[in-house]
């Protein structure tokens, strides 16, 4: 089949022909439709995370087809098409995975890092980690609710009832939270790269009521915050930001040092928390919730072998909603 594989830190992936992969015991087979591209495979290629298996198939926003099953898999059919996510496998006995936090496992694999991923035209996954996704959506339209959705609603929720809500960052994750947001009948304050307008008319498209650079404030206190962009200095602007007893949400998986900030600027009952990976129940609400919002991806394709392409234009902040990967046999 082909992939594209990662080699080592700040090396392009190489387009390369690989043997298919089998599925082992309670593993499923998928043909692989498309992959979204998350800033995780640019911290992944920028060297920002650094422990990746070798000759890693990057990709963990996964829509394709079982075609094959392993001994012991019985959740999905042949034909039946599904979505893989980050998380890939925990372990089911560490002290977290008994207390219904399975995304903090001791001994979790994630999709694309620790295993292989789907920018391939296959990949095997634990049929336990995967899931049915809503018909509404196309394969495409569907791979960005398999991070941008599910870890950006695990944000939102750990930001609280929050009427004002800020948003740092507007890319995949932020353009569907805005929407969700919106259903709820908050007010969505979105702050993007200084001077990038286009950004922001996207933001004001998707219902945010007001939308400026990240070094603008907003015209109102915030009850709370969510940072998906992975710059540390925003912390402290966040914080100044929001209200008394507000919170601040740090979404990524990676994010650049927080400089010094006074304490002042989180005393009177602030918080300041992060976002880590997810659980299968956040995946069973979120899919089902989608639908009914509806979220609306925005998306913009390219062939497999374009994957650096479309990784760089994330880095860049070229993409309105998500990149996402079509391999050759989906085309």
């Amino acid at each position: 089949m082909q992939a594209m594989v990662f080699a080592g830190s700040r090396q392009p992936l190489a387009r390369t022909e690989v043997p298919d992969p089998r599925p082992d015991d309670g593993q499923v087979l998928i043909e692989v439709s498309a992959c979204a591209v998350c800033r995780t495979d640019l911290h992944i290629v920028d060297g920002d995370l650094d422990r990746p298996k070798r000759a890693l198939i990057p990709g963990h926003e996964i829509v394709g087809t079982v075609t094959e099953t392993g001994a012991g898999a019985d959740r999905f059919a042949s034909g039946d098409r599904v979505g893989v996510p980050w998380l890939g496998w925990t372990c089911g006995v560490c002290e977290f995975c008994r207390s219904g936090r399975e995304n903090l496992c001791d001994r979790a694999r994630f999709t694309g890092y620790d295993v292989d991923g789907g920018f391939a035209e296959l990949t095997v996954a634990d049929e336990r980690f995967c899931f049915p996704l809503p018909a509404t959506y196309t394969d495409v339209a569907a791979t960005p609710l398999l991070c941008a959705g599910l870890i950006g609603s695990r944000a939102l929720r750990l930001a609280g009832d929050a009427p004002a809500l800020g948003l740092y960052g507007f890319g995949a994750a932020a353009h569907i939270i805005t929407q969700v947001a919106v259903s709820q009948g908050r007010d969505v304050y979105a702050f993007t790269r200084p001077g990038d307008t286009k950004g922001q008319a996207f933001a004001r498209e998707l219902g945010a009521v007001w939308a400026g650079g990240s070094d603008a404030a907003a015209p109102v206190q915030l009850d709370a915050a969510v940072i998906f962009a992975p710059v540390g200095a925003l912390v402290p602007l966040a914080l100044r930001a929001i209200k008394k007893g507000g919170s601040v949400v740090c979404a990524g998986i990676h994010m650049s040092d927080i400089p010094s900030f006074p304490y002042r600027d989180l005393w009177e009952e602030r918080t300041l928390r992060s976002v880590a990976n997810l659980t299968r129940q956040d995946a069973v609400d979120f899919l089902a919730l989608a639908p009914r919002v509806p979220v609306e991806t925005r998306t913009v394709e390219y062939a497999l072998h374009r994957a650096n392409e479309a990784i760089d234009d994330v880095r860049r902040g070229r993409i309105e909603g998500a990149a996402v990967l079509v391999p050759p046999r989906a085309q």
